[in-house]
């Protein structure tokens, strides 16, 4: 009888390893596809990031629509501003108007 039950115990000790070893399987592979499957969390992370960037992308776009609305309003309205990036960016000149270039000394 002893034999038997040390065979009983045996494979009851047999059937708890395999249990906890098929648990800890389950689990382990839970843990992975939790960090690192499509919907993971690091997959979590990086689209966090990329929406974060796009964010800025799209702040600065807007900005700078802002910025290129007012520069329209100024080329369709304002003489003055006109006349300005003319003489600034083009170096044009009114009539009879010299134009000096004044170059800097190299140190």
């Amino acid at each position: 009888m002893r034999n038997k039950n040390k065979k009983n115990n045996a494979y009851k000790t047999l059937q708890k390893q395999i249990f906890r070893g098929i648990l800890s399987v389950i689990g382990l592979s839970l843990i992975i596809i939790f960090l690192f499957g499509n919907h993971g969390v690091i997959e979590l992370y990086k689209l966090t990031k990329k929406r974060e960037n796009i964010q800025k992308e799209i702040d600065q776009m807007r900005k700078e629509k802002v910025s290129l609305e007012e520069e329209r309003f100024k080329l369709k309205n304002d003489d003055k501003y006109i006349e300005k990036l003319a003489r600034e960016k083009y170096r044009m000149a009114k009539p009879n108007e010299r134009i000096f270039k004044v170059k800097e000394k190299d140190h």
